[in-house]
């Protein structure tokens, strides 16, 4: 199978360096702006997360400043979106529309309209659609859904989802937000979708919080409110530029103990409720790869991609926008109508 990633920024470089560690796909063709990062060089590409960038080998790719070679290359069977979140919808649908599978990296859209848009014209064309809602395949998280899915743990009671970061220093898009959505949409559209994964759409929400987009700072404190009663806090954002280090984590409390993990050294552990101690089991797996690796596995076999549907990303995206409406009324509380 051959692929194209298009984007060579941050989560672009990322996806390369992912996809040439999965046997039996090649990369096939990359598309970007920048004519170093066309070349294979990294090296001058940062995120939060990881070290420098690295120098790879594109000899023989198809390189291309404009989208289109790309998207009328009849040997190219999926392209891999890792570009503007604004431009999601416009390019997939596109992509689709010239036969190729299509996997865009979250959020899947800057609008739950778009993301219905792109969701309709996958069905038509026949084609795979899945957003690259990694914290799906990250091992912690994975950890947390299979310990909920086995049932045994009763009621959810309360969850907390936590994700921070230093305000970006690269991808100058990120922080426009008629461009990226702004910068809490952008990051905790992570801890959302696993909410909508985990615990479904929420009856009511209520959010608080603060932006001030010139020093860097977006942050929101948000609320779900589920029929049986549990209660969700999805919380975080920016916070000032540069040293200011990433971490997520969450605690979710159920009638039968406690899960719980922080990237800042706490493993995924569950607490029972007779006060034993249980290290949930975690893979050795890289989120990256494996996202990546099952949505071939989905376009060889024709599968819809279950473990991440595009419905999903898209109520994700709907709900994420509510959150910043409800950001607004500071606290008020509105009903979930998604």
């Amino acid at each position: 199978m051959k692929l194209a990633v298009l984007g060579l920024g941050f989560m672009g470089s990322t996806h390369v360096k992912a996809l040439l560690e999965i046997p039996g796909v090649k990369l096939a063709g990359v598309c970007s702006q920048d004519d170093v990062a066309l070349t294979g060089d990294f090296r001058h590409i940062q995120g939060n997360l990881g070290g420098p960038g690295e120098r790879f080998d594109f000899s023989g790719l198809k390189a291309s400043r404009d989208i289109e070679p790309i998207l009328s290359d009849p040997d190219i069977d999926a392209v891999d979106l890792c570009l503007p979140t604004n431009l999601h919808a416009e390019v997939a649908i596109e992509a689709l529309r010239a036969g190729k599978h299509v996997l865009v990296e979250k959020p899947i859209a800057l609008h739950g309209s778009e993301a219905d848009r792109m969701i309709a014209e996958a069905e038509r064309a026949g084609r795979i659609l899945m957003s690259a809602q990694v914290l799906r395949f990250l091992p912690p998280y994975m950890a947390l859904r299979d310990a909920m899915k086995q049932g045994q743990l009763g009621l959810i009671r309360s969850a907390l989802f936590r994700r921070r970061c230093a305000a970006p220093a690269w991808g100058g898009w990120l922080k426009r937000p008629e461009l990226s959505g702004g910068g809490v949409f952008d990051l905790l559209i992570h801890d959302v979708d696993m909410c909508v994964h985990l615990f479904g759409k929420p009856e009511r929400i209520a959010a608080t919080g603060y932006c001030d987009e010139a020093r860097g700072v977006d942050l929101m404190t948000a609320q779900f409110s589920y029929a049986d009663g549990g209660v969700v806090v999805v919380t975080g954002g920016w916070h000032h530029p540069k040293s200011y280090p990433f971490s997520m984590e969450y605690t979710v409390v159920t009638d039968g103990g406690t899960l719980d993990f922080s990237s800042s050294g706490r493993a995924p552990t569950l607490y029972g409720e007779d006060g034993t101690e249980h290290t949930l089991p975690v893979s050795a797996q890289d989120g990256y790869v494996a996202e990546i690796k099952y949505f071939i596995e989905c376009c060889r076999a024709g599968r819809k991609p279950e473990m991440c549907p595009p419905s999903e990303s898209a109520d994700a995206v709907k709900l994420m926008r509510l959150m910043l409406e409800a950001r607004n009324r500071n606290g008020e509380w509105i009903e979930c109508n998604i």
